[in-house]
């Protein structure tokens, strides 16, 4: 029954959310009309990537639990979170990337926000990469709650490189998915 409560509230969500976006996406096409859009474009884009990837992640931990998505008495990712978490990651840019250019029709948008994925991604790696060997080694005792895991997670500090980059790329792909209307003549 809980699951059946979660699609829904999901379903529910991504219907108003699309229809938003089509909504922004009827702004008007004067100058200042088109800037809006493309800005309004790359926020969007952003938007569903960090929704999908709260939702599938909170899902993801849901299902695989403490023991699954960590290693024994640490929290250090497994590798099973490790894989799942680069697949999911690139399906939430690649999700963003189209989102971007669905609003904007303009593929040239979708590198503002693959620059911005891979310089966010980049900067907020910048505290895990300077944590200390006492803090990345913190022992985990029994089951974690979804916002203890969220707080104490520790990934290789490769994957911290490797995540902005993966996005970048996926927003890029996102935008190719995208095709013109050809007008007939």
């Amino acid at each position: 029954m809980q699951n059946y409560k979660i699609r829904s509230v999901i379903i529910n969500f991504n219907v108003d959310f699309l229809e938003t976006i089509l909504t922004i996406s009827e702004i008007t096409n004067n100058q200042r009309g088109k800037m809006a859009k493309k800005i309004l474009g790359v926020i969007a884009g952003y938007v569903t990537m960090a929704v999908f990837i709260f939702l599938t992640f909170t899902v993801l931990y849901l299902i695989l639990g403490a023991d699954g998505s960590f290693e024994p008495g640490s929290y250090n990712v497994s590798t099973t979170w490790l894989v799942l978490s680069f697949l999911l990651g690139l399906i939430a840019a690649i999700i963003g990337g189209f989102i971007c250019v669905l609003i904007t029709k303009d593929r040239r948008v979708a590198i503002w926000l693959a620059g911005i994925v891979l310089v966010l991604g980049f900067v907020l790696a910048i505290p895990a990469l300077c944590e200390s060997e006492d803090e990345r080694n913190k022992v985990r005792e029994g089951e974690a709650s979804n916002m203890e895991a969220m707080q104490n997670a520790k990934q290789p500090p490769i994957t911290l490189i490797l995540n902005p980059v993966i996005g970048a790329i996926g927003v890029f792909a996102g935008s190719r998915l995208w095709k013109e209307k050809k007008l007939e003549t």
